[in-house]
């Protein structure tokens, strides 16, 4: 099953979630009781902390929940922050998830320091409800902004095209796959 977010940011052929952590932890939930998935693959916009250029394509199996306080030692939490669906030993991109978006430059770039490329406000979401219910899952990001003071006029101004990405990228990958 394909899953986005929702609001302006869907797919024909992705079923909506909802926004932000909370909305797609209880919309999620709700789908893997009544209709569990064999497979989740999660589509959706992202922020780059530097090291990704606005509309590169990113996958991804692996997830993070760390909120900007942390990287100024600030705050601290005793719940397991990461996860990963990534079975292999190939290094991952690792996504960052909040129910905000950074606009601190300098602080998200410790945010690479840490091994964390990107961010989403929901895939770590996604990917605890997959871990909870034992369901494969990855996810598909093209990059529409920096984080940094202008990130919500560059969303704006490139979320569009970043659609059009995502959907041809998707659409090539599931041809690959049923090539086989």
């Amino acid at each position: 099953m394909i899953i986005c977010a929702g609001n302006n940011e869907t797919f024909d052929f992705a079923q909506p979630m909802g926004i932000g952590l909370i909305e797609t932890a209880m919309n999620l939930t709700r789908l893997c009781l009544f209709d569990k998935p064999e497979f989740l693959l999660f589509v959706g916009s992202a922020g780059s902390y530097g090291e990704h250029k606005i509309f590169d394509i990113i996958e991804s199996k692996t997830a993070s929940n760390i909120e900007l306080s942390f990287l100024s030692n600030d705050a601290y939490t005793p719940l397991d922050n990461v996860v990963s669906t990534n079975s292999t030993n190939k290094k991952d991109i690792v996504v960052n998830s909040s129910n905000y978006i950074s606009t601190n430059e300098e602080l998200t770039k410790k945010f690479l320091g840490l091994g964390i490329a990107i961010e989403n406000m929901e895939f770590f979401a996604v990917l605890k409800i997959a871990q909870e219910f034992n369901i494969p899952s990855g996810g598909v990001f093209c990059i529409t902004n920096y984080t940094n003071k202008n990130a919500h006029e560059d969303f704006l101004k490139n979320h569009e095209h970043a659609k059009e990405l995502l959907s041809r990228h998707v659409e090539n990958r599931i041809k690959e796959l049923t090539a086989r």
